[in-house]
C-alpha cells in the first residue's frame, strides 16, 4: 500500500526525496519504495523519519480502520 502520509508530510517540509534521504542515512531509493508500498522500513528507519518531519509514528504508519 502507498504511503501517501509520508509523502505529504515531506512535501509540507519542502523536502525532496533525496534531502529526506541524506537527513536519515539511506538512499533516495530506498524513500522511493516506502513511498510506493514496495519497502516495509525497519522501526528505527521510521524513528529517523519521523523526527526529522516533525510528525509521530502514528501520523505516517499506522493504517486506520478507515483505510
Amino acid at each position: 500500500m502507498k504511503n501517501l502520509k509520508l509523502k505529504a508530510a515531506r512535501a509540507l517540509k519542502d523536502l525532496s526525496q533525496d534531502q529526506l534521504a541524506s537527513a536519515v542515512g539511506v538512499s533516495r531509493q530506498t524513500i522511493n519504495a516506502i513511498e510506493k508500498g514496495d519497502y516495509n522500513p525497519t522501526i528505527n528507519l521510521c524513528i529517523a523519519i519521523c523526527k526529522v518531519l516533525g510528525v509521530t509514528l502514528n501520523d505516517l504508519f499506522w493504517e486506520s480502520e478507515a483505510q
